[in-house]
């Protein structure tokens, strides 16, 4: 008897282009979402595009209500969710980068509350994801939550967004290659739920990127609309699969150790990009598919290198022999790697 089942959550809305952030009330009506909205921000995303959303609630009953936060942890989440119990708001909005986004997400998942994502940095695929990150004492907690209900990302901003935070979210793009072969190679050797159409899109999206590594250059819209979809189509394959495994695998597990080593050096995007370098070497060898990803992240001017993340070679050693023990996620890591055989792989790479 066939009684397997799925519920997959996906936003309504996607609006990808120029000006669309005067769009966002509109977007939200069509939804027909009501009551007073309460947004999620940080400083410099509220400076950037605060006003622009503020002024399209003017003729509603209630002005939107706002909650500024100064860094992704717990406390911030609290604050939020402290905040939407106050105004208990129809809906929240997340403003800016990952930090705002998580948070807003996250306490829209424990109010009950809709939450709709507006970012202005492409830096990672929270922007639609249903999982949440948030750093706590050298370390960094996947939290699962709710994707928002609706997207609007305006390619005018975010192609004025720095430089390096845009490299960052193609960089973690692109590691999904090596994701899905990590997925793949716990659904074959330890039976891990494994969904093909979630793997396919994922895999799809890294070679979009990777395909287009030579046409996206700072301060071109054309670029961050291509860097933006493909954030959407990674965020849609987690949602599809239930998990964050077509966009998390040992290349994420080597930046979260990164973070308990050192701390704020480098983003995540950067570094989960160069840890997917060293593991495509693990996957395919000498000649495999590390080397294309390498190219089109140097083709982006993102990190290729230790000296680049600002690591040195025994801290990328240390996070890569140790990097199995973040979680219990079958990857090609398996139980540990050896220190010898990191440094080879970490110097045949150029990684050291």
């Amino acid at each position: 008897m066939f009684d397997k089942s799925t519920w997959i959550r996906l936003p309504r809305n996607v609006l990808v282009g120029h000006g669309v952030l005067e769009q966002t009330a509109e977007a939200i009506e069509e939804l027909h979402l009501r009551g007073q909205p309460l947004i999620v921000t940080s400083p410099t995303p509220y400076e950037i595009a605060g006003d622009r959303i503020m002024s399209q609630f003017a003729s509603w009953d209630q002005e939107p209500a706002v909650v500024v936060v100064e860094e992704a942890s717990f406390d911030a989440i609290e604050r939020v969710i402290d905040r939407a119990r106050e105004v208990d708001p129809g809906f929240l909005i997340g403003l800016g980068g990952g930090k705002a986004i998580d948070i807003a997400k996250m306490a829209s998942d424990d109010v009950g509350r809709g939450f709709v994502s507006v970012p202005t940095v492409a830096s990672h695929d929270g922007i639609v994801s249903n999982r949440g990150s948030v750093p706590e004492e050298g370390t960094r907690h996947s939290v699962a939550a709710e994707p928002p209900l609706a997207v609007v990302a305006d390619t005018e901003i975010l192609a004025n967004a720095p430089w390096e935070l845009t490299t960052a979210g193609c960089a973690d793009i692109i590691s999904n290659y090596t994701a899905v072969m990590d997925w793949r190679l716990a659904y074959r050797l330890k039976n891990a739920p494994y969904s093909q159409y979630a793997a396919a899109l994922s895999e799809m999206t890294a070679e979009m990127l990777v395909g287009n590594a030579d046409s996206i250059r700072p301060g071109l819209e054309e670029s961050s609309w291509i860097v933006v979809k493909a954030l959407v189509s990674s965020g849609v394959a987690m949602s599809i699969a239930g998990s964050s495994r077509p966009a998390s695998g040992a290349e994420h597990l080597f930046s979260h150790q990164l973070d308990r080593i050192a701390p704020g050096r480098a983003s995540h995007g950067h570094q989960v990009g160069v840890g997917s370098i060293m593991t495509a070497y693990l996957h395919s060898g000498e000649n495999g598919l590390w080397r294309d990803i390498r190219d089109a992240l140097a083709n982006i001017d993102a990190p290729t290198t230790a000296a680049e993340l600002n690591l040195d070679e025994d801290e990328v050693i240390e996070a890569l022999t140790t990097a199995h023990e973040i979680r219990d996620r079958y990857t090609i890591l398996g139980d540990g790697i050896d220190e010898t055989a990191a440094r080879e792989v970490a110097k045949q790479t150029g990684v050291i």
